[in-house]
């Protein structure tokens, strides 16, 4: 544990630090100081480093810190592998800072009627003291005893965040005449260290901020809004998550009700149901969905574990209500190993259609109807490549990262659960895996040897058109060539990339003598220079087809092992590809006919989860069908047309239901 540290201001970059800035948004109401516009952008530079884990910017108010149930769903969100950010509000700590001191506060009465604390530059000291004498010290306290490392500053310290003063306000005196206060330090945030506040959350488990934040103009600190604080620290971080957790239920359609949440909220809905502080976190909440393509939601009471204490933001309406769960799907964020926030969704989405589901050990969500003897897997994966953006409807089509590579069949797969007619003796089940992206699969492993099946559709997009019948396997390799240190200008030297160069060619020689219809790409080098040795590290990737024999290409690599050369086998995954006889093949094509679709048969040359499956379900009749344009997959250009998505999920409606109607022994 680490407490207030001092930051050094000086950074290794020549350029100074890197800074976000966060575009203007029209105020909420006018009637309170903190409600001041947040200025124009000028440019929006992305940190220097970009991390693999995901970001949760976490806002927690004094009464919430105090209960102590926050701290552990942050070390939970640690565990998870997240980093976290959260930003500590201090009402109830400044509060008890001017008791101690016997200083009484000093409020302003707006001319609206409004009630704010009045911050003269005088007074900034002491507020600074409250947040580090009395706030932060009890954050550091409650999660050191949770095991964890912690990084705590009021965000002025180092310029880690700087922002704008407000125009003077509008007061009313005591004795009722109107006053323009201009020494009131209070603005919005406007710029963001990002590299040093990225460099703070790789080296901590908990980097935690709160008010007030510097003026690059000079003076006192300038008091700030914590929760457009987390809004804007979300935006320039490009979180995937916010959270503003509150002491109510969500924003409530009624306030006298506390069982009244608003569940879901679409840009522009959120503000005619705040009132008092709920108004400051509504903004927050349009300044996140405008800024980032963060999954952004008000959680509560006090806590973030409680889904029906939830209200969603979203950013992006549906254009018809049958592409509501596609779209929701789409908003939240799940690149691979941030798989949680979706599965936890949509399980909650299944239950509450009357569905049995739930995550499992592996993080996969798991949604079943029925528990007969005939068993039908629908397979989809949660995980996307990064990096995600803001999902948009724009010209009739859903941009989204995930919306093509595969959230558009796993929506599909949960539509079709959600309505299928499920025979007496069948069973359906969908499975949504974790981490089908990266090379783990580790979802569809779990899968493997826990839910076994007749027949298995994988959830990949060929289009609505095409029916996968296999995929190319994946044969990857780490090597390693080293040499001796030396100058690369002495008489026949050699570096160690020159080696790494030749040890790769004939190592790619030898796979391709033995599968000549794979493909192969060097995907990753580094060089590291010892003080005796040098090496290079190259990742060589095959793509194999379905019959070659992935024992032989490993020892056709293995015998380039020398005393200069490691070769490491980093996935074999053989091919897979089944004909056009089985069942489930014949299923799909009457469906196509039904539709009066003349379907195209193909086998790809990815690797999907089918493969992963093949490995050891031998008998089992496996297809991979989807909605939209493959192409587009990994691209900054994937979109899905809705028309394409209706028809995928049509036509697998019916090629489900004709499965289960097959006669019993004609299923293979």
């Amino acid at each position: 544990m680490t407490t207030q540290i001092e930051r050094p201001t000086t950074r290794a970059s020549a350029a100074g630090p890197t800074r976000a800035r966060v575009p203007a948004v029209p105020s909420a109401t006018a009637t309170a100081a903190a409600m001041d516009t947040v200025p124009a952008a000028v440019t929006r530079p992305k940190p220097v480093f970009r991390s693999t884990r995901p970001l949760y910017v976490i806002k927690a108010g004094s009464a919430t810190l105090d209960r102590g149930a926050i701290h552990k769903e942050l070390a939970d969100l640690v565990a998870r592998g997240a980093r976290v950010l959260l930003v500590a509000g201090g009402a109830t700590g400044i509060e008890r800072h001017y008791a101690a001191i016997d200083r009484p506060m000093p409020q302003l009465r707006l001319v609206g009627g409004d009630s704010v604390r009045y911050c003269p530059p005088e007074e900034m000291a002491h507020l600074v003291d409250a947040y580090e004498r009395v706030t932060l010290p009890a954050v550091e306290r409650e999660l050191w005893a949770l095991g964890l490392s912690v990084f705590t500053s009021v965000a002025a310290r180092g310029g880690l965040v700087t922002g704008k003063a407000n125009r003077p306000l509008k007061a009313v005196s005591a004795g009722g005449r109107t006053l323009v206060v201009r020494d009131h330090r209070a603005g919005v945030p406007t710029d963001v260290d990002t590299e040093g506040l990225t460099a703070l959350l790789e080296a901590y488990d908990v980097v935690c901020l709160s008010p007030p934040v510097a003026d690059p103009a000079g003076g006192a600190p300038l008091n700030v809004d914590a929760d457009v604080l987390a809004a804007v620290l979300t935006g320039a971080l490009g979180a995937d998550h916010l959270r503003l957790v509150t002491g109510t239920a969500g924003l409530l359609s009624d306030p006298a009700d506390p069982d009244s949440t608003l569940y879901d909220v679409y840009p522009g809905e959120g503000a005619k149901y705040a009132g008092g502080r709920m108004r400051q976190k509504v903004r927050a909440a349009e300044i996140a969905m405008r800024d980032s393509g963060a999954d952004v939601a008000i959680t509560g009471p006090h806590t973030m574990s409680l889904p029906s204490g939830w209200t969603r933001f979203w950013r992006t309406k549906e254009p018809a209500a049958d592409l509501g769960l596609l779209t929701r799907v789409a908003c939240v964020p799940s690149v691979s190993r941030d798989e949680a926030e979706l599965a936890a969704y949509l399980a909650e989405w299944c239950r509450e259609r009357g569905m049995d589901a739930h995550v499992d050990e592996a993080g996969n969500l798991v949604a079943v109807r029925g528990c007969g003897p005939r068993r039908l897997l629908l397979l989809g994966h949660l995980d996307t490549v990064p990096h995600h953006w803001p999902a948009e409807w724009r010209g009739g089509e859903l941009w989204a990262r995930g919306s093509v590579d595969a959230k558009g069949s796993l929506a599909n797969f949960l539509e079709v659960l959600a309505h299928a007619d499920i025979p007496e003796d069948g069973q359906l089940r969908v499975v949504g895996a974790v981490e089908e992206e990266i090379s783990s699969s580790k979802g569809a492993f779990h899968a493997r040897d826990r839910y076994p099946a007749d027949a298995v559709v994988i959830g990949e997009p060929s289009g609505s058109q095409t029916l996968t019948l296999g995929y190319f396997g994946l044969f990857k390799l780490r090597v390693t060539a080293s040499v001796p240190s030396g100058h690369s200008a002495g008489m026949d030297a050699v570096s160690a990339p020159d080696h790494l160069i030749e040890v790769l060619a004939r190592i790619r020689a030898a796979v391709l003598a033995e599968a000549p219809d794979a493909l192969s790409a060097v995907i990753d080098v580094q060089v590291e220079n010892g003080r005796a040795h040098s090496t290079a590290t190259g990742i060589l990737n095959f793509r194999v087809p379905p019959k070659a024999d992935v024992e032989v290409l490993k020892a056709a690599a293995l015998g380039h092992v020398g005393d200069d050369v490691r070769v490491e086998v980093l996935r074999a995954t053989p091919g897979h590809a089944g004909g056009r006889s089985s069942a489930l093949v014949k299923v799909f094509t009457r469906a196509f006919a039904q539709a009066g679709i003349r379907p195209r048969f193909v086998v790809k040359k990815g690797t999907s989860d089918m493969n992963t499956l093949a490995t050891t379900w031998h008998d089992v009749p496996m297809v991979a069908y989807g909605p939209g344009d493959s192409s587009l997959d990994h691209t900054d250009e994937e979109r899905i047309d809705p028309m394409e998505y209706r028809t995928a999920r049509s036509l697998l409606a019916d090629a489900v239901n004709r499965w289960f109607a097959l006669p019993e022994g004609s299923r293979r």
